[in-house]
């Protein structure tokens, strides 16, 4: 007779989310510095110098099966996913450097001792191959370079997502296009929703409803910091933004209640 008082403590508590704590992921790397570009290597590390949660990036497989990062289809003309190792390797980042592999970044994530995890979006591809392709081939890579336990997984298609919970059932999975409900996504295995800042706002109740399903909670691309205070008042776990040291900073206040 006395679970029920317990009971409706426990949701009241989860509905304030009490204790929980909304951490900073910066969306491409770090890379509003001197000296950074989007989505390079010295974007990452200065994101893992920030010792933040996480710092995401975004591959594409190229014709010939190489995992490149960046975040648009095409760079310099060249369209990744339907190029070559040896056209994509000669592209040159806006600070000068050539466009990264990802097992560049993985081997950066194997020496660093930073807590910070890489954050890892897998591009929708023009074909179904190509996206089960790369989500096998980043898997494989994780595997290899031995930083599972560093790593989590996006995506926009789900396809992508689903695969990645069959090829490495332990890892972090989240789905990004907004368009699903927590519930439906979690009979799949898929372990978070990575959701736009207005699609949150339209569905507030997806964050207790995640919650309650053990699922993450991200918030994308959030940049004002009313919108970051406003997100995590509503008990986001993560907030993805291209201001890591504002977010940082909104997150490290304390509850006025």
């Amino acid at each position: 007779m006395k679970k029920k008082p317990i009971m409706l403590l426990a949701a009241f508590m989860l509905a304030l989310n009490v204790g929980a704590q909304t951490r900073v992921i910066a969306h491409r790397g770090y890379w509003d510095k001197e000296g950074a570009a989007q989505n390079s290597r010295a974007s990452l590390q200065n994101a893992l110098e920030l010792n933040i949660y996480g710092s995401e990036t975004d591959i594409w497989i190229t014709a010939d099966g190489h995992l490149m990062v960046n975040h648009d289809p095409s760079f310099g003309g060249v369209t990744i996913q339907t190029s070559t190792y040896a056209q994509c390797k000669k592209l040159v980042l806006a600070n000068g450097e050539r466009m990264p592999e990802l097992k560049t970044f993985l081997k950066m994530m194997k020496k660093t001792k930073s807590s910070t995890k890489l954050i890892i979006e897998i591009k929708k591809h023009a074909e179904r191959n190509a996206n089960l392709a790369a989500a096998q081939a980043a898997v494989k890579a994780v595997e290899k370079y031995g930083v599972a336990g560093k790593v989590e997984y996006i995506s926009f298609s789900l396809d992508v997502c689903k695969e990645l919970v069959r090829c490495a059932p332990k890892a972090r999975v989240a789905y990004l296009n907004g368009d699903i409900a927590p519930e439906t996504l979690a009979r799949d295995g898929i372990t978070g929703i990575d959701y736009q800042l207005k699609v949150l706002r339209k569905h507030p109740d997806w964050v207790a409803e995640a919650h309650r399903l053990n699922m993450d909670v991200n918030v994308w691309t959030v940049n004002k910091v009313e919108d970051m205070r406003a997100m995590k008042q509503l008990g986001v776990d993560f907030i993805t933004t291209n201001k890591p040291l504002e977010a940082m900073s909104v997150c490290d206040e304390q509850p006025s209640f």
